[in-house]
């Protein structure tokens, strides 16, 4: 990986693991859309118990994904975006550095198609025009 930071690869591979889930990915998004939630909130709109989605919100806190907050006796979570900045960043400078290989690729065989052109247009001095 290209990061600056030490502990950047870390990050980014904590998010990935995290993201790889379909309910983690889901939990993430109803936080992103309500702001912040309880664990039993969140549990209302999916098909796993509370428990699940407080196991699956540690997997997310530990990945840097999200935060709780004790208020009274609830704990709320909220999405923490810096991390999952981080994991956006790299993957763009993964996508820009394979945008120019495959930029370097055209141009390599653009330039061999042009000279194989080249070369079959040419007659050549070998060949006699005069026969």
């Amino acid at each position: 990986m290209t990061e600056e930071r030490p502990g950047a690869a870390e990050v980014v591979d904590s998010v990935l693991v995290a993201l790889a889930d379909p309910t983690r990915r889901q939990l993430l998004e109803l936080l992103a859309a309500r702001g912040e939630a309880t664990a039993t909130t969140l549990a209302e709109g999916l098909p796993v118990s509370r428990q699940a989605v407080v196991k699956h919100l540690s997997v997310l806190d530990a990945a840097g994904l999200v935060t709780g907050g004790r208020v009274g006796r609830e704990v709320r979570y909220a999405v923490r975006p810096a991390a999952l900045s981080a994991t956006a960043r790299w993957m763009a400078t993964l996508a820009a550095d394979w945008d120019r290989r495959l930029a370097n690729i055209k141009h390599i065989a653009e330039e061999a198609e042009r000279e194989a052109r080249n070369e079959g247009s040419d007659p050549g001095p070998s060949q006699d025009r005069n026969m």
